[in-house]
This record gives C-alpha cells, structure tokens and sequence, in this order.
C-alpha cells in the first residue's frame, strides 16, 4: 500500500518501526485513509521479523486532535463520487438505516481496529506530545507503553462538544479511574504530563526536543528482551485487565455510544449523530482553549 497519510520508517539498528501520522496541518486527526493506512501499516511491522518494537507517533504540533470532523478530504471521502474511500462502500456503509450503517462502520473502523492494534504480536510505545484530543487516546491506550513530551495534554471532548459518551474505544475507566474518567468527560478539562505519569498512564515524560531520541533509546532497551518473552509479558499483563471485565466493558461502552448517535439522529431532521452547537450544547468554538483540571477549581 502506498501511504498518504503516514510514514512508515525504520528506525535504531533496523530493529525499530515508526510509524508516523502525517496529517500536521490537520493536528493529525483521523480520517478515513488514515486508519486504513495506520491498520496496514501495523500489520506491516507485525509481519515483519525484523522488527522488534513499534512506534507510533505524530507530525506537527500535536501528536492527533482526534476523529476528522470537517476537513475538505474527510468530507470527500464518505459523499458518494470519485474521490470516495472504498471503504465507505462495505462493511455496512450502504445499510438504509442511518443507525445501523453508522453502529457497523464505527465498529469496524473505529472499535474493531482499535482492539486489534492492542493485540499487536509486538511491543508497540505510544510517542505523544502537543495536544491527545478524544479519538487520538485510543491510538496512544492501544499501544503496550506511553512516552510523552513535557508539553502534552490529554482530554477527552467528546461531551462537552458533542454530547456523546466519550469515544467508541471507551478505556477511560481503567486508564483513569473511575471518578476521575466520570471528571474529565464531564468537564473536558485536561490533565497534563506529570499527572498522566503520576496515574501510571505514562511511563517516561522528556523534554519536547529529546523526544525522538528517546523514545528510539527506550525501545532499544526493550527491543533486548527476549521476543517470547516481551510477548508472554504483553499477553500476561492484557490477560490480567481482560480478567478485571475490560473487554465486556469496551463493548458495553461501544452500544451506548451508538445509543447516543441515535439518540441525536433520532432528534434532528438532517439525522445528524451528535449535539448541535446552540440548540443541544454550547457553542465550543468559543470556550477557548483546554483547561487544566485542578482539584481547587470548580
């Protein structure tokens, strides 16, 4: 496959793929040809032998600004014509039913993928930093290991802008914890790097300009672990969370997203799937920038 959106390049001794979303005058958010590109890309280190360890990271400012809600080529690529995606086409995307086609899409083109990249046969280390926007959470929570650069925020959204319940990979209880997940997706307030590591959600936290170099560095350290048991560990660790109910859990969470699309379907006439700025929520093209949750501040 040819890539538009990503790069994909070797990097260490060889040894080390990255992946790069390469969408930077969009924050890199994620389009159609994006995930189909970033699912074959995944597939392709993970069939490569060679290749120990997997690293995804982001262009320009800020590592995803989440789903692609209004960009020219998102559009273009579900409206029927020429410029279409294929994809658009299958896996439910000619159902009659607005609720069914969009239930079937995002299963296979949101969920789906989402579980899959975790099961990756390799060790895969999230590189974030700028801003990780709603959807981009579940690129970074899909991969084994987080490294972040000082300046990083993370929020998710998703109902303060939308009126949803967060996004269609719902692991926000089990990266968060449940109080603070039930905070910050009502406030789409932001929790920054130091806190994203005190949580144990981030494993290594360094300064902006030194963090290609070390995130290549600590994946070489763990690229020396024996391969079997790199993978024993990764399947031990996500065997343990699975046990705790965190896949039941996804797919509770993925029905009562589509219960919110339809919700909002149900209630506008041109069956858009979410909250309308004005009539259903605020207006959060004027709520400025993120907010740093803060446990003094209402």
């Amino acid at each position: 496959m040819t890539y538009t959106f990503i790069r994909y390049e070797t990097v260490g001794a060889g040894n080390i793929a990255r992946i790069v979303l390469d969408r930077p005058e969009t924050r890199n958010a994620q389009n159609r040809g994006l995930l189909v590109e970033l699912d074959d890309a995944f597939r392709r280190a993970e069939q490569d032998d060679s290749i120990d360890v997997i690293i995804l990271s982001g262009s320009g400012a800020g590592f995803s600004s989440g789903h692609d809600m209004g960009s020219e080529i998102a559009a273009l690529e579900e409206l029927p014509g020429p410029h279409q995606h294929p994809t658009f086409g299958i896996d439910g995307g000619t159902a009659e039913s607005h609720v069914e086609r969009r239930m079937r899409q995002e299963w296979h083109y949101y969920f789906e993928c989402t579980r899959r990249w975790r099961e990756l046969r390799k060790i895969t280390i999230a590189q974030v930093h700028g801003k990780v926007i709603s959807a981009g959470l579940m690129l970074m929570w899909a991969c084994d290991l987080i490294v972040a650069a000082e300046d990083t925020l993370f929020a998710d959204v998703v109902a303060v802008r939308l009126g949803m319940p967060g996004v269609e990979y719902m692991a926000h209880p089990f990266e968060l914890g449940p109080r603070r997940a039930k905070e910050l997706l009502l406030t789409g307030d932001a929790i920054d790097a130091e806190e994203a590591h005190r949580i144990g959600m981030v494993s290594k936290v360094f300064p902006g300009e030194e963090l290609d170099e070390h995130t290549v560095e600590f994946a070489e350290r763990i690229a020396r672990r024996p391969a079997m048991a790199r993978l024993l560990i990764k399947d031990s660790i996500n065997g343990a969370v699975d046990a705790m109910g965190f896949q039941e859990s996804l797919r509770h969470s993925f029905g009562l997203h589509q219960l919110g699309h339809a919700h909002w379907t149900a209630l506008h006439d041109d069956k858009f799937p979410a909250g309308k700025p004005g009539p259903d929520i605020e207006d959060w093209k004027a709520a400025g920038p993120l907010r740093i949750a803060n446990r003094q501040r209402p």
